[in-house]
């Protein structure tokens, strides 16, 4: 008898605490159409600045309903294009003293955590760039579009480009370069459309 008392209060137990485990729901996978994406960046010096595109590889977000569970996206960084269209300048941005496109053909980006409301949000992730990957946080958007898509926007992040050794011309690590500075700091602004 005792033992019966023992084995059904031990089902009591099991049963009560396998109705307050609060069900395991999987987030869904959203497609990023790199077609209707776009990536561009601006880049300061003391004489001025640059700005151009990079082109999308790949990239998924991921949803708990409409709130974000996760992403990544990959950069085709060959597809590097000045607006001015100097041939000159994307083949250097693309050599060893910047970003080293033929060894490093992309970079990319993993959501890790975020905060804030549905729309609203900071995003904080994992950015690589030449083989070298950093935390980075940054403000971003989410807005649900009539066809089903999804838009997540990030206007302005902030890499500091010294801490994938890309030190060219940088002021921080040649104090005595004075007006022939490149800024450490280059933005990029960053707008993905997926879809289920």
């Amino acid at each position: 008898m005792k033992l019966k008392l023992t084995s059904l209060a031990l089902l009591l137990v099991v049963m009560t605490t396998s109705a307050f485990i609060a069900p395991v729901f999987k987030a869904d996978t959203y497609k990023v159409d790199a077609s209707k994406s776009t990536i561009t960046w601006v880049g300061k010096k003391f004489t001025g600045s640059h700005n151009g595109t990079i082109n999308l590889q790949s990239g998924t977000l991921s949803f708990n309903g409409k709130k974000l569970a996760g992403g990544n996206f990959v950069l085709d960084m060959n597809s590097l294009k000045d607006a001015d269209n100097s041939a000159n300048l994307e083949k250097h941005l693309k050599s060893e003293d910047f970003f080293g496109t033929e060894k490093f053909p992309t970079s990319t980006f993993v959501v890790k955590s975020f905060t804030g409301n549905g729309a609203n949000l900071t995003v904080t992730g994992d950015l690589t760039i030449k083989g070298i990957t950093k935390p980075i946080s940054f403000p971003a958007t989410i807005a649900w579009n009539a066809d089903g898509s999804v838009t997540a926007t990030a206007d302005k992040i902030i890499v500091d480009r010294t801490k994938y050794d890309i030190n060219f011309k940088s002021k921080t690590i040649f104090p005595e370069i004075g007006n022939k500075m490149i800024n450490d700091e280059f933005e990029l602004s960053v707008k993905l459309v997926a879809k289920k």
